[in-house]
C-alpha cells in the first residue's frame, strides 16, 4: 500500500541554473523509478538559511508531495546523505488532515487572485 509524504529538500545555491534542475530531476527519477507516484511539487526558488549550514546562508528549497511505499523512504533518505549537493532535507508522513492541508493550499494557488473593491 502506497502512504502519503512530504518532503522538502534543500540544495547548495553555488549550483548553476541547470544542476539545481538535474539535482531535482534525480530525486524525482528516483521516486518514480521505484513505484512512487508524484501528487504535487513546489520550486520554492533560492531563501535565506535561518542559520549557516556548511558555511552557507543561502540555499535552493524544493518540496515533493508523493506517495510511495513504506520501505522505499530509507533508500530515499540515504540517497540524499550521499549527494553533497543536498545540505538539509526532511521527509514527513502526512495524516489525513495533513493531505487535506495541501490539496486546500494548492487550490488556493492556482485560483486567480480577487480583487478587493473599496467601498467609500
Amino acid at each position: 500500500m502506497l502512504n502519503h509524504y512530504e518532503t522538502v529538500f534543500i540544495v547548495t545555491p553555488v549550483l548553476s541554473d541547470a544542476q539545481m534542475k538535474e539535482t531535482v530531476k534525480k530525486f524525482r527519477d528516483l521516486l518514480t523509478g521505484e513505484g512512487g507516484e508524484i501528487v504535487s511539487e513546489e520550486d520554492w526558488g533560492l531563501k535565506k538559511l535561518a542559520y549557516p549550514i556548511q558555511k552557507k546562508t543561502t540555499g535552493y528549497y524544493y518540496l515533493i508531495e508523493f506517495k510511495a511505499m513504506p520501505t522505499f523512504i530509507k533508500k530515499f533518505e540515504t540517497e540524499f546523505r550521499r549527494d553533497e549537493r543536498i545540505i538539509r532535507f526532511l521527509t514527513m508522513a502526512m495524516d489525513k488532515f495533513a493531505i487535506e492541508y495541501a490539496a486546500k493550499r494548492r487550490q488556493k494557488k492556482s485560483e486567480p487572485p480577487t480583487e478587493k473593491i473599496k467601498e467609500e
